[in-house]
């Protein structure tokens, strides 16, 4: 008998969010990371809010949110509300009951700033990593560092003079015709008038310029999980710089191998390395003038090679977070912000990383 195609609700219903999420979900184990972490940072999240007014949402809502944003390459706040009035698992990892409605895309505005005041991204990057060291997933020996290219959130139009009105830049209507053919332009000279701190820069002879940031990251070379990251200005010495810095907060003053492509081959970061008791395994830039500042000490040991092997794990976190996450081109604007976007990229990678390895040593 064929059924009649009728769409009638029950009048009363009783369901759990739970019950809809298979037992075997990959976000499963991840939430139940996440949260372990945010409860390590609890007491941060107190100093950021006041005692008295109205209830704010729950900041780890927002952070599970905007974890979601990543792992689900949605690429605005609005299409991640959006998903969030039907989607019945992001309404369960966010913490949400069924019936519940969703904030304003606005929300995630407002409490950017708390989040960044307070330093509670960087923070929670650090207790995740804590996590993965308390599973023992995390090298304390061998490291490999390495930089990439972050295209801002802002047009070359944009990069004018410095000493230009902004009336002059709109006298051609909100979106004139530029050309810039014969014109010397240079960061000494000029700065982009939409992210003041987007440096104008290009990764190779060759390539275009791109008003832009580079982003560092320094991994153990065991699982290639993410130890640290930050955000500096596009220059010529930023990874270096951002290398030693980087270096310098790991803990424990035992010897300890750093692995690095061609750029780090200078006389400054390998002193730095040595200065910190660790060994750079950096490949040689043969066609550095003065030569290279690695000789015949360092490649001459097996060590040397396992590193430059490894090493190629470190473009693993950057490649996903560009096609994964939202460092490609980021929506945000400033340093600051960058810097707290490419963090909880990472904090999305480290998570899925400890989540699969964890499975592998169930198998």
């Amino acid at each position: 008998m064929r059924g009649a195609d009728i769409t009638q609700e029950n009048l009363f219903s009783t369901v759990h969010l739970d019950t809809f999420i298979p037992k075997d979900h990959p976000l499963r184990h991840i939430r139940e990371l996440f949260d372990e972490a945010m409860k390590r940072i609890d007491w941060l999240f107190d100093t950021a809010y006041s005692d008295v007014g109205r209830e704010s949402i729950p900041p780890e809502r927002l952070l599970r949110a905007q974890l979601l944003q990543i792992l689900y390459t949605i690429r605005s706040e609005r299409m991640l509300m959006e998903q969030m009035n039907y989607n019945l698992l992001f309404r369960w990892f966010t913490g949400m009951s069924i019936d519940e409605s969703v904030w304003d895309h606005s929300t995630f505005s407002k409490n950017r700033d708390r989040l960044l005041d307070h330093d509670i991204i960087p923070a929670l990057f650090v207790e995740v990593v804590e996590l993965a060291r308390k599973r023992d997933l995390v090298s304390e020996d061998h490291f490999s560092v390495d930089g990439t290219l972050i295209q801002a959130w802002a047009s070359q139009k944009s990069f004018r003079p410095k000493d230009e009105d902004d009336s002059d830049s709109n006298s051609g209507g909100r979106n004139a015709e530029s050309d810039f053919h014969g014109e010397k332009r240079s960061n000494e000279t000029h700065e982009s008038k939409t992210d003041a701190d987007a440096r104008n820069y290009k990764k190779s002879k060759y390539s275009e310029a791109k008003l832009a940031y580079l982003g560092h990251s320094l991994i153990e070379n065991r699982n290639g999980l993410v130890v640290n990251a930050k955000v500096t200005l596009a220059n010529g010495y930023g990874e270096r710089e951002a290398g030693i810095d980087m270096l310098a907060e790991l803990p424990g003053v035992h010897r300890k191998t750093v692995a690095a492509d061609k750029n780090y081959d200078t006389q400054g970061f390998v002193a730095g390395c040595q200065g910190m008791n660790i060994t750079p395994h950096v490949a040689q830039n043969l066609k550095r003038k003065g030569g290279s500042a690695i000789d015949g000490r360092t490649t001459r040991h097996e060590g040397y090679a396992i590193s430059t092997k490894k090493r190629k794990r470190v473009e693993e976190p950057f490649g996903w977070g560009k096609t994964v996450g939202q460092i490609r081109q980021v929506k945000v604007r400033g340093t600051a912000r960058v810097n707290a976007l490419l963090q909880m990229t990472f904090i999305g990678w480290n998570l899925t990383r400890i989540r699969n390895l964890q499975g592998q040593c169930a198998l």
